[in-house]
């Protein structure tokens, strides 16, 4: 059995779908699967991610946190801090490297889809993730989530079975210090709601980092270092 869960840490399960062969899909938050990604603190926002003068929690000596609030482009690294649980704090330094928009044609070819999940748009998003702290944060949900159109937040879905086109797993069982992994995320926007950006926001009352950039589509060829040079230069000389 395979089955594709989207998750919300603030409210129940709501509804639910099914996808066939086995695939079943649990919607979340009020009434799409989704949470208020509008609030914000008194910190003000950063393009830079440089290091805050205090962190927000305790961390290692030698681990500078980015700045809440700062915004970031692909390929940029983030250095967080959250409570997986209350009084353990890990940390995290995290790089978010692509951006793909997907179809349920293209990539869950055989899986038979109600009318509640092709209401959906499926993304992928590529992270590579490093815990900098000292808490194991084996199995534990990778803590980024994306921005629709709609400025809510979409926490990620998972398979309890492989799932090729992009695994959408949580961390390792041990994921300690000086662990890393490269991670491919699904994402399932309700109402055909766009990815805007990708957010870590543990908290509500914690002002977002978020990383954004060129949206691609899965499959589609990736241009060569230098071809967009070389297509500029040409167009130039034209």
């Amino acid at each position: 059995m395979h089955t594709l869960l989207m998750r919300s840490r603030l409210v129940p399960f709501v509804a639910s779908a099914v996808l066939v062969p086995a695939l079943a899909l649990s919607g979340c938050s009020g009434d799409d699967g989704s949470k208020d990604a509008s609030a914000s603190t008194s910190q003000t926002p950063s393009d830079s991610g440089s290091a805050t003068t205090k962190p927000y929690l305790p961390v290692p000596d030698g681990v500078e946190l980015t700045a809440q609030g700062s915004r970031l482009d692909l390929g940029k690294h983030a250095v967080v801090a959250y409570e997986p649980r209350q009084d353990v704090v890990g940390a995290l330094d995290i790089r978010v490297t692509s951006l793909e928009k997907t179809t349920f044609r293209q990539s869950f070819r055989g899986w038979q889809l109600d009318a509640a999940t092709r209401q959906t748009n499926p993304y992928f998003v590529h992270a590579t993730v490093e815990n900098v702290g000292r808490t194991d944060l084996g199995g534990r949900p990778v803590p980024l989530y994306i921005v629709d159109g709609r400025n809510t937040l979409i926490e990620y879905s998972t398979f309890k079975s492989t799932f090729k086109p992009c695994p959408s797993t949580p961390f390792p069982k041990k994921f300690g210090h000086g662990d890393r992994v490269k991670t491919c995320l699904v994402y399932l926007s309700p109402k055909h709601g766009d990815l805007t950006a990708v957010s870590f926001r543990p908290t509500q009352a914690f002002n977002p980092i978020t990383w954004t950039g060129d949206l691609t589509t899965v499959g589609a060829e990736q241009p060569k270092k230098g071809d967009q040079g070389k297509k500029a230069k040409k167009k130039q000389q034209g």
